[in-house]
């Protein structure tokens, strides 16, 4: 099997069963986010104590990249400090830029490598990260 198709098929797993997709019960931090150029849209909810995401959850409705890229980073950012989920974002855009970039914690992620050889698809990969940092400069004011 080659790297694309095993690629193609964590991406597809993560889409068809998504790791935390839901709401949380708890007083969360809700970013609501959208992507108009292709109509992706997120509801990223982080549950935060003393400057660590205890839990995290998302809804919403898109492409195949665009969900299955939430769940990766929902579950990448469970029991990070602040820092080190900006840390995460950050190295996720690297690798939206073509860098080599591993996320050895979560290899699941770097499943969505080849995204960066389609521009357009780009915002729909980096639409939950950036609800993420949104969501963590919120609760740093």
């Amino acid at each position: 099997m080659q790297l694309d198709d095993l690629y193609r098929r964590v991406i597809m797993d993560h889409y068809k069963n998504p790791r935390n997709r839901g709401t949380l019960n708890t007083d969360a931090v809700t970013i609501n986010l959208n992507n108009p150029t292709c109509g992706d849209r997120i509801s990223l909810q982080l549950q935060v104590e003393d400057g660590k995401v205890i839990d995290a959850k998302f809804s919403g409705e898109g492409c195949s990249i665009s969900l299955s890229s939430a769940s990766m980073m929902t579950e990448a950012v469970k029991g990070k400090t602040y820092d080190e989920a900006l840390e995460l974002a950050e190295r996720f855009s690297g690798l939206m830029k073509g860098e080599d970039v591993e996320f050895q914690e979560n290899e699941d992620i770097e499943a969505l490598s080849g995204v960066n050889k389609f521009p357009a698809r780009i915002k729909c990969a980096t639409l939950a990260w950036n609800a993420l940092r949104k969501g963590i400069e919120q609760q740093h004011v």
